[in-house]
């Protein structure tokens, strides 16, 4: 984008418009970003899906990254309610850990889950905000649904957790083992299932062997 299109100081970080058209704008950006990424996305290919003019679209979001994070937290509450919608919640331990760490890395190992991520990193200190919106729009979401389960597992006698916070992000600090490092330091761009299945059995095995009954 332009440099007149951005407004890049601290002390006035760009803003959003909402607007007649800010949906329509907002469903073509996903769109795009889906199928391009970040950095492949133009501002003429988001315009041109979205149905509107450049000067439309920078009147609601005058940086790509604003749209591309509002983008990001909408379909982190997609995801979110997909994965819960998906998940038999009243299930067993095992078998609902196991579905939680597929929808889990299913999302942070994919193109989209990292342009999120290295967003968030690269802009955090100049737009704290940016970073706090996708959180609480999708990992808080799954966050407070986790801890939910688990306290309810408990309740049947499933499990025996004293922290429900803290073993809730264990168990997703164990699922991005191994993987997750060498996708954010370019080791390795794409995993096979066998590879994501070892690390999700061996996130259940663990944590049951920690908390299970």
């Amino acid at each position: 984008m332009g440099a007149t299109a951005k407004i890049d100081t601290p002390d006035a970080p760009p803003q959003v418009r909402r607007g007649r058209k800010f949906d329509q704008v907002l469903d073509g950006a996903r769109t795009v970003f889906l199928a391009h990424g970040f950095e492949g996305a133009s501002v003429d290919d988001i315009a041109r899906e979205a149905g509107v003019s450049k000067a439309t679209l920078y009147s609601y979001f005058p940086d790509k990254r604003l749209l591309f994070l509002e983008v990001a937290a909408n379909e982190c509450c997609r995801q979110s309610d997909q994965a819960q919608h998906d998940i038999d919640m009243s299930g067993p331990p095992r078998m609902v850990l196991e579905q939680v760490g597929r929808h889990f890395l299913g999302f942070i190992l994919s193109d989209f889950g990292q342009s999120i991520f290295r967003i968030c990193v690269a802009e955090g200190d100049r737009f704290p905000d940016l970073g706090r919106q996708f959180y609480n729009s999708g990992p808080a979401v799954m966050h407070k649904a986790l801890v939910e389960y688990l306290q309810a597992s408990m309740g049947r006698g499933e499990l025996q957790i004293e922290d429900f916070d803290l073993a809730a992000d264990q168990f997703g600090e164990l699922c991005k083992a191994d993987l997750w490092p060498r996708l954010i330091f370019n080791v390795t761009r794409s995993f096979r299932p066998e590879e994501i299945t070892r690390v999700i059995t061996g996130a259940v095995d663990t944590f049951m062997a920690r908390y299970g009954v």
